[in-house]
């Protein structure tokens, strides 16, 4: 039986060779890859610098099936000028649009699958063509939190396909994805008004969330919008300046009805019940700050017209005692004048000489 140094020598002997073995298969699969990538490389750069289409067109489907997508786009680029007016045109720009899809460069590949199938409308593949550019401009919807220009050029493009192929088994398919990206749109609506109540600007908050409703008729998201709106509406009320109180107290309370009656079973309703008696009591303290509000207006303005009257009066008196001063002026200017006149008409005394004897 053989020792324990020889058993461990056999041990390390045959683990080595496993090693070895692994070792090799690594190496062996490393310079296997990279021959596979230098022959890539040297058949692109001799398709890129050659003129003959069918080398071109060869390397390219070469590229495009070892899935080399910028490789293959690029000859794909090459090849279009030189099969223009032949019937290889057709597969040269559908796997163009398609490289790109898989290259995930969406915009241009929706932009080469609607070209494909607006130019070849009579083509089999035409219809496939328009679904691609549907899907593509799918693919290049941003996420809610994002501007959604793009959601909604991808809505109107797949309701094109729709319109183009009412039909197609791909129909169901679009439209639970126009559904998805409509409900994108909704939910960006949503955030939106959220945020303007998170600020607490509840006047932009309650007209946000209407307008979502008006938008989007069948949202799912109704039972928070009327939570939303009972408390926007609820906050305007309770902390409106005077001109505009009694207003948002009546249209608090209008809506706080609606919502037991519409929106049973919901939070919505839940808050409008735990609100309305607080709208009740601020209804009934306001009345009263109107009414001593409105007292104490009669009181001013009654003062005020006394104030008035007493200050025109006063310019009453004022005005006479002018005309009054005005007529003893122009009375002494005109006996002066007559004085002065007599005076003139009267004759000089006579001078009377010394008499000689």
């Amino acid at each position: 039986m053989p020792g324990n140094h020889q058993l461990k020598n056999w041990y390390f002997c045959r683990l080595n060779g496993r090693v070895g073995q692994n070792s090799m298969k690594k190496i062996l699969y490393i310079l296997s890859i990279a021959a596979l990538l230098a022959s890539c490389k040297n058949q692109y750069d001799a398709a890129m610098k050659s003129t003959d289409k069918d080398v071109i067109l060869s390397a390219a489907n070469d590229m495009y099936s070892k899935k080399k997508w910028k490789e293959a786009l690029a000859l794909y680029e090459r090849a279009a000028k030189l099969v223009a007016g032949t019937d290889e045109l057709q597969e040269v720009l559908l796997k163009t649009a398609y490289a790109e899809y898989y290259d995930k460069n969406y915009k241009l590949a929706a932009s080469h699958f609607k070209r494909y199938a607006a130019t070849f409308p009579n083509d089999e593949r035409a219809e496939e063509a328009a679904y691609m550019a549907a899907l593509n401009y799918y693919q290049g919807s941003l996420q809610y939190n994002l501007d959604q220009t793009s959601t909604e050029s991808a809505i109107n493009e797949m309701q094109s396909f729709l319109n183009s192929y009412p039909d197609s088994e791909k129909a169901k398919n679009i439209n639970e994805l126009i559904e998805e990206l409509s409900y994108k749109l909704e939910y960006k609506a949503y955030e939106n008004a959220r945020q303007f109540f998170k600020m607490g600007e509840y006047k932009a908050a309650n007209a946000s969330f209407e307008n979502v409703l008006d938008d989007f008729p069948a949202t799912t998201l109704r039972p928070k919008i009327y939570d939303y709106i009972m408390k926007s509406r609820y906050e305007l009320a309770m902390n409106s300046i005077y001109s505009l109180k009694e207003e948002r107290i009546e249209n608090a309370l209008s809506y706080a009805r609606f919502l037991e009656k519409n929106a049973q079973g919901t939070d919505a309703a839940k808050t409008a019940a735990e609100q309305q008696p607080k709208l009740l009591a601020e209804k009934e303290r306001f009345a009263k700050v109107k009414a001593d509000t409105e007292k104490h207006k009669e009181k001013l303005a009654e003062k005020q017209k006394a104030e008035e009257a007493r200050a025109s009066a006063k310019r009453r008196k004022k005005l006479a005692e002018e005309e009054e001063n005005d007529l003893q002026k122009s009375l002494q200017q005109t006996d002066k004048a007559r004085i002065d006149s007599a005076e003139a008409s009267t004759p000089a005394p006579a001078i009377t000489l010394p008499v000689k004897n």
